[in-house]
């Protein structure tokens, strides 16, 4: 008689399980991932998961343990370890109440040790539909960033010796991932130095494209 292990039960329950639904969206910092994101999540229903924000709400949570290294990493410009980010992804995605279960992860993931922790926390949970790719020359992006400052944003990587930081970062980091996925042909690259209405128009008219 054939006999279903345990770990055979796991693994019929999982492919059984929706799984979510996920689109990156990336570009250097103030290159209009947020807007983009909001705006699709306004029209769309998509849930928009900043983790960037999540780290910055994180940090200020009263005796959470990963609050002051979040602070520190902000501060350099450098990037948070992958396993906070990935938590904070997770848990974000489980409470979320929207019906469709679709999420546009924006600003992740930043560097190889990133894709690498996702794929090991994350790939049996998510379908990865593909990677918005927003293209923004380094001058508009850092001013946007300080416009965005001096209008009172809260963050406190928005000052110029920072960006300075995030940009290498992102050129030395960033880009090879987008590379990566490039290569699987998972990569849709859009003009982000339009009007926010115009990047939107661009990618309402491909996401059909990917059955969004």
């Amino acid at each position: 008689m054939f006999k279903i292990t345990a770990a055979g039960l796991r693994r019929l329950a999982m492919s059984a399980v929706q799984k979510f639904e996920v689109l990156f969206v990336l570009g250097g910092p103030g290159a209009g991932k947020g807007t983009l994101c909001r705006l699709l999540s306004e029209k769309y229903g998509y849930v928009h998961l900043s983790a960037g924000d999540l780290l910055r709400e994180e940090r200020t949570k009263p005796g959470s343990e990963f609050g002051e290294l979040i602070e520190i990493h902000i501060k350099n410009g450098s990037i948070v370890p992958v396993e906070i980010t990935c938590t904070l992804l997770d848990h974000a995605m489980k409470i979320s109440k929207a019906p469709k279960k679709r999420f546009l992860i924006d600003g992740f993931p930043r560097n190889e040790d990133n894709l690498t922790g996702w794929a090991k926390a994350m790939s049996d949970k998510v379908l990865l539909k593909g990677v918005l790719f927003c293209e923004c020359s380094k001058e508009v992006c850092t001013q946007r960033c300080l416009n965005r400052g001096a209008k009172g944003s809260g963050r406190s990587d928005d000052n110029e010796e920072t960006l300075i930081k995030r940009h290498e970062i992102y050129i030395k980091n960033t880009l090879p991932i987008i590379e990566h996925y490039e290569k699987q042909g998972l990569v849709y690259k859009f003009d982000s130095m339009k009007a926010p209405l115009e990047v939107l128009k661009d990618v309402e008219e491909f996401l059909p494209s990917i059955g969004w």
